[in-house]
């Protein structure tokens, strides 16, 4: 039988180049953790978007029960390179899978094969578990992430979108169940 458990069973480590090394994140790299997510905004032209802290990736990520886990790419003490993640569930295959919520490496440091081995870690993950697959998203104008992710053997979903829904949007559907949230009843459609 497959396990599906999320910890892990052995510890990601694993020597690259240039005296990097990729494994599992632990709670004192979230400070560089949040620095990646940070210049991932920024080049993603949302440079106000993060509201996340070290202190609350702490608790998201070592927590009592977490529910996001992260790889880090270490080279010289400093943290140039993260994937976070979490599991996903396959209706259609009865599986999990894992949702790429963000994958970078610093600029200076790409070309070095750190993207590569963070993804690749992921994959690992996901055959050593029995996961059917993994899946992300990726910005429509970045040329060079969609050329990489081809390179990979990654394939679009040109069907499909993302939706999202936040704040007031979502607060107002929330509303939608009126006093039943949380407890038996019903909501009419």
């Amino acid at each position: 039988m497959t396990s599906t458990a999320v910890s892990s069973p052995q510890p990601v480590r694993l020597a690259l180049s240039h005296g990097a090394v990729l494994r599992d994140a632990t709670p004192g790299d979230a400070q560089g953790i949040i620095d990646c997510i940070q210049a991932l905004a920024d080049y993603e032209r949302e440079p106000d978007a993060v509201e996340n802290t070290a202190a609350m990736l702490t608790a998201s990520l070592f927590g009592d029960e977490p529910r996001v886990f992260a790889h880090v790419v270490e080279r010289e003490g400093r943290v140039v390179g993260i994937a976070l993640w979490f599991l996903s569930y396959s209706t259609w295959t009865g599986r999990h899978g894992i949702w790429l919520e963000d994958l970078f490496v610093y600029e200076e440091e790409r070309g070095r094969g750190f993207g590569k081995a963070l993804i690749a870690s992921l994959a690992a993950v996901c055959v050593e578990r029995g996961y059917s697959r993994m899946e992300w998203t990726v910005l429509d104008w970045n040329a060079p992430s969609i050329a990489f992710y081809r390179a990979i053997g990654a394939e679009p979903m040109d069907e499909w979108t993302t939706q999202r829904m936040t704040g007031g949007a979502l607060a107002a559907l929330a509303a939608h169940l009126g006093g039943a949230a949380g407890r038996e009843g019903s909501a009419e459609a």
